[in-house]
Formats: C-alpha cells, sequence, structure tokens
C-alpha cells in the first residue's frame, strides 16, 4: 500500500490529480460503501465507516505526523465539536452509572475524528461519493416501495428503527440533489448523465421516506429545498431545475395520491391526534404519546436542570412521574421523550443540550459560508454539508435519531466524509490557477 505521505501529496496537488484517484481508491471504497450499503442490508451503515476506521489507524500507526498535520484552524474547530460531545457523554454515562452499552454514540463520534483526519490528507472521488448515494437512494428507495406495496407492510423500514430508516432516506434524496452542482461541472456526456442520475437518486430517497411514513422528516423538506434553490437557482438551467421540480413534485403527488402508500391517512392522523391530546389529552395516539412525553420531559427539567438525570435516572423520573399521576402510562414504554434536544438536556443537563447544539450548528454555519463558491463542486460539497445538520435539527424535532446506531453513524461519518473532502477541494483551489483546477477535477472524478 501506498505511504500515506504519498496520498496526501497526491491529494492535494492538482499535478498528480491521476495519482491520487488510484492511491486514494481504498478511501474511494470505504464512502462509495456507506453510501451503497447503508440501509440495504444489516448494520450497512457501519461497512464503509469501518473501512475508513481501519485506514485512518493504519496511517496514523505508520505515518502519524502526515494525518494529524493535515487540519488547519476550521478542521480542528469541527474536532473540537464532536470529541467534546463525545466526551461529555463518557463523563457523564461514567458518573450517572448508566449502563455500559450507552457509550456506543459518543464511541462513534470518537472514531469519526481519525476519519476526518484521513479524508482531509486523502479524500475520496467525488464520483465515488455521490454514486454510492445515487445506488443506495434507488436500492432503498425501491425496497421501502416493494416492502409498502407487495409485502403490504405498514410502514417500511428496513434492517433499522422505521423513523431512522424513513429519516435517512430523506437525507440520501437531498444529498444526491447536492451534487447536481459537481454534476454540472463535468464535460460532456458524463454531465447529462450524472445530472439524471442525481435526479433519480433524488426522487427515489424521497420515495423511500415517503414509503415509511416518517412525518417528521416530511417537516424539513420545504427548508432543504429553499437551500437548494438558493444555491443552484441561478447557476442550474431552467431546464434540468424544471425537469427537478417536475420529478419531486410528480413523485411526491403520485405517492399521496395512491391510497396503497398511506400518506393521506397517515397525515390526517397526524392532526387527529393532536387534535385529541389539546382537547382531552389523549396520549395513546403517537403524536399524543409525543406530546405527553414532551411535557414529562419540561417538568423534569424544570425540577433538575443543571447536570441531568442520566438514562436511568430518566427512567426513574418517568415512572415516579407516572404512578403519581402526573403523567399518563402510555409513555411508560419509552426510553426518551422522543425529541433530540429535550433528550440531552433532561439526561445530559444544559452542557449536554450545548453540546449537542455545538455538533449541528458549528458544522451548519462553516457550511453556509461556503454556499456562494464560484467554484460548482466546493458549492455542492457545501450544500451536502449544509444539509446534513439541518436535516438532523429537523428530524430531532419528533425523534432522537443517535438512539439509534444509525443515526450517529450517518451523521458523524458523512460530517467527515463531507468537511474533509470540502477541505481537501478548497487546497486544490488554492494550489492552482483556475484552469488547471478545472482540468485536475475531471481528472480526479
Amino acid at each position: 500500500m501506498p505511504s500515506y505521505d504519498s496520498l496526501a501529496r497526491s491529494a492535494s496537488s492538482p499535478v498528480d490529480a491521476d495519482a491520487s484517484s488510484v492511491t486514494s481508491r481504498p478511501v474511494s471504497c470505504g464512502v462509495f460503501l456507506f453510501g451503497l450499503l447503508s440501509l440495504v442490508v444489516p448494520s450497512g451503515y457501519s461497512i464503509g465507516p469501518a473501512l475508513l476506521v481501519l485506514l485512518s489507524g493504519y496511517g496514523l500507526l505508520r505515518e502519524p505526523r502526515t494525518l494529524l498535520r493535515a487540519p488547519g484552524k476550521e478542521d480542528v474547530t469541527v474536532i473540537g465539536v464532536m470529541a467534546g460531545l463525545a466526551t461529555l457523554l463518557l463523563v457523564s454515562i461514567l458518573l450517572q452509572g448508566d449502563a455500559w452499552q450507552t457509550t456506543g454514540v459518543p464511541i462513534r463520534l470518537l472514531l469519526a475524528v481519525p476519519v476526518l483526519l484521513l479524508v482531509l490528507s486523502c479524500p475520496p472521488s467525488l464520483g465515488a461519493m455521490w454514486g454510492g448515494l445515487i445506488f443506495g437512494s434507488v436500492l432503498t428507495g425501491s425496497w421501502a416501495m416493494w416492502q409498502k406495496l407487495v409485502w403490504g407492510v405498514h410502514r417500511a423500514g428496513g434492517f433499522t428503527n422505521t423513523i431512522n430508516f424513513g429519516d435517512i432516506c430523506m437525507l440520501m434524496g437531498l444529498m444526491c440533489l447536492a451534487g447536481l452542482g459537481w454534476a454540472m461541472s463535468q464535460a460532456g456526456a458524463r454531465r447529462r448523465y450524472w445530472i439524471l442520475a442525481l435526479l433519480v437518486g433524488g426522487a427515489f430517497g424521497i420515495i423511500g421516506s415517503l414509503m415509511s411514513g416518517t412525518r417528521g422528516g416530511w417537516i424539513g423538506f420545504p427548508f432543504a429545498a429553499w437551500v437548494l434553490y438558493r444555491s443552484y437557482g441561478e447557476v442550474i438551467s431552467r431546464r434540468v431545475l424544471r425537469l427537478g421540480v417536475f420529478m419531486c413534485a410528480g413523485v411526491i403527488a403520485l405517492m399521496v395520491m395512491t391510497p396503497a402508500t398511506g400518506i393521506q391517512q397517515r397525515v390526517e392522523a397526524g392532526v387527529s391526534d393532536v387534535t385529541k391530546y389539546v382537547e382531552d389529552r389523549n396520549a395513546g395516539t403517537s403524536a399524543g404519546a409525543r406530546l405527553e412525553m414532551w411535557r414529562g420531559a419540561f417538568m423534569m427539567i424544570a425540577e433538575q436542570p443543571w447536570l441531568g438525570r442520566g438514562e436511568t435516572g430518566y427512567a426513574e423520573a418517568r415512572d415516579a412521574m407516572i404512578e403519581r399521576g402526573e403523567l399518563s402510562r402510555h409513555v411508560q414504554p419509552y426510553e426518551h421523550p422522543h425529541n433530540e434536544f429535550l433528550d440531552a438536556w433532561v439526561k445530559r443537563g444544559v452542557l449536554g443540550l450545548l453540546a449537542l447544539l455545538a455538533l449541528y450548528l458549528v458544522p451548519l454555519r462553516l457550511f453556509y459560508r461556503r454556499l456562494d463558491s464560484d467554484d460548482l463542486t466546493l458549492r455542492s460539497l457545501a450544500v451536502a454539508g449544509v444539509l446534513l445538520p439541518l436535516t438532523f435539527l429537523d428530524f430531532g424535532m419528533t425523534w432522537v435519531m443517535f438512539s439509534q446506531a444509525s443515526g450517529v453513524m450517518v451523521y458523524a461519518y458523512w460530517l467527515a466524509i463531507v468537511w474533509g473532502t470540502l477541505r481537501a477541494q478548497e487546497r486544490r483551489l488554492e494550489s492552482a490557477p483556475p484552469a488547471a483546477c478545472v482540468t485536475a477535477q475531471a481528472k480526479h472524478d
């Protein structure tokens, strides 16, 4: 295997773009597998990241200086919010006596840090990154339709929690659409093929979300659509823009109007559930139970806002409130309040909430700064980077994404991949004249 020093040189040098495309092949393979397998095989979201963790471990053991000298100031900031939340969680788990299984989230976050260092030094091919997302979205969306329309399941769910399945489907579809800027920068027939493939991937990702019936993921779609329009409205041809809008609107309309999908019923049930809770405090429905859990979480926070209660303390406080008649018994089976931010606050205190917000908002701000980049490849990575925390902020309003391994893996490792690749692209642009950058990027991908 080539040395990591040579990988870093080839990845950062536009002149050596051909060498980079060869030496970064294992990294590209890991990224491709991450997009491809996340939801279509058991624990598929771990396969690509596991390969990347092994590669980063090899690099740190063999040539640590090469990887450790790669991060700049902003890179350290991203690493800091990942490591900061992980450290706080480990300390909280230790002090509050929670079960050792709860260390899965901080450990996965910490293992994403060397992956970020690896990608900074040796970025993947963007063709591999978006190709994996396209194939993954098409396979997942197709499988979700098969589950719903052929098998007749109530909600498509795959091998992970139904809500995580639907939310990650939506994210994968949106990240496909984020790649349109990169596709526009391709030459000749490649440009048309990539644009069409990304639009198809985006449509199938949305289909997968609709088939899952995960309503929380649908709420944030207009905000994601605004990010896409704000970033590409002036640079993508009207023909492509119309095609994209037509495909997405057509898919959504068709799915909603088809009775077998159950989407209309899910929307109507949500409205009915909220009405019943407001009028009668009926917590025996999906939305009603969520509202009751949120009320209980706010009551617990008011009693103990600073340090949090931990997993065990939350369960004990919930059960005590139920025994006193302060909460409905319908919420007793649930291990968290179905809100990422309330969950962090009630279990890990104010610092836990702030650390979680930093994990989302700091990368969001860093990516947002680059949405107006003149380089379409860089802009596409910035769009994908904005959509990642933006969608997780939305998902977290009605579910705790980090309660499942799939949630923390998808967020932490896509953050490492997209941020590291974006920063590598920035270095490539800085080290070569504009004309050379265009040529090098075409060769690299």
